[in-house]
């Protein structure tokens, strides 16, 4: 099997498990069926939906909505600092940079 980096996408539910946004795949999988996470604007309800490096999410986390654009693609589940170096967290005064 390749590396998730190799094809230039990751599945979604892997992703949100790869940067610890959920705990557990089952728990991503079930984020994203309820359509909680919205990928580059629109809403998204198939866990295997795919992501590629640029994407911008916006997903829930805690009491929060976190918009986040993804950097690089992640290759394992790896320590909190290793996951947050793919992703930068965007807030309402950043304007999102068109690609």
């Amino acid at each position: 099997m390749a590396s998730p980096g190799a094809a230039g996408s990751i599945r979604l539910d892997k992703l949100l498990w790869y940067l610890r946004f959920a705990r557990s795949r089952g728990l991503a999988q079930a984020m994203v069926a309820a359509g909680h996470i919205r990928l580059d604007g629109r809403r998204v309800t198939r866990p295997s939906a795919a992501v590629h490096a640029g994407a911008t999410l916006v997903l829930p986390v805690g009491e929060r909505i976190e918009v986040i654009r993804l950097l690089a693609l992640p290759q394992r589940r790896g320590p909190a600092p290793e996951a947050q170096a793919c992703y930068l967290k965007l807030d309402a005064g950043t304007p999102a940079a068109s690609s």
